[in-house]
């Protein structure tokens, strides 16, 4: 073989060259769901780490015995192709969606944690708390509602707030005033 076919001349046959990736996809795809929302959304060191290795895993499985240019631009066309289609199905089914994605988790409500919900998402009481921290809230008080979200993100609703003394004191002036102007329209 000359240079030229080892670049562009695939070893195996576009068909499979096609259906190899199609397969890893969908594969990786129910993996990583089942895997959890965690997985996608705050990812730590060692979940990075698995990514990378995963990624490695199965390198072979999509290439098969090709290291050809033309090889690896196929398969990454049906990679390509495969993951397009998919997000359109899922966009115009929501069904669809709910079987990729799944459906978010609530993780607090009214300011009680929902340990099992923790506990089923694999997120320690300490590591949510943090998350919480990070957005601004120290007391599950001023929380009406947390969920963790398919992306794998937290969302977090704030319990309506009470008027702090300052506020108090504005609205009191104020109808103060907004009596004083009636009274004086009174005499008028």
């Amino acid at each position: 073989m000359t240079l030229a076919s080892d670049l562009w001349i695939p070893n195996i046959s576009v068909v499979e060259k096609i259906i190899r990736p199609i397969l890893v996809y969908f594969f990786l795809l129910a993996a990583l769901r089942l895997g959890g929302k965690r997985e996608l959304g705050q990812l730590t060191g060692f979940d990075l780490v698995v990514l990378l290795m995963l990624s490695n895993a199965v390198q072979n499985a999509i290439i098969g015995d090709d290291d050809s240019v033309s090889g690896g631009l196929i398969g990454a066309t049906a990679l390509l192709l495969t993951n397009y289609l998919v997000v359109r199905l899922v966009y115009r089914h929501p069904r669809v969606q709910q079987v990729v994605e799944g459906r978010p988790t609530l993780l607090l409500h009214n300011g009680q944690l929902i340990s099992e919900n923790l506990a089923k998402e694999l997120i320690s009481e300490s590591e949510f708390r943090t998350v919480l921290r990070r957005q601004g809230f120290e007391d599950l008080a001023e929380i009406k509602a947390a969920i963790l979200e398919t992306s794998g993100s937290i969302t977090i609703e704030r319990e309506m707030d009470l008027p702090t003394t300052v506020e108090a004191a504005i609205l009191g002036r104020l109808e103060r005033i907004e009596s004083l102007i009636s009274a004086r329209e009174g005499q008028g």
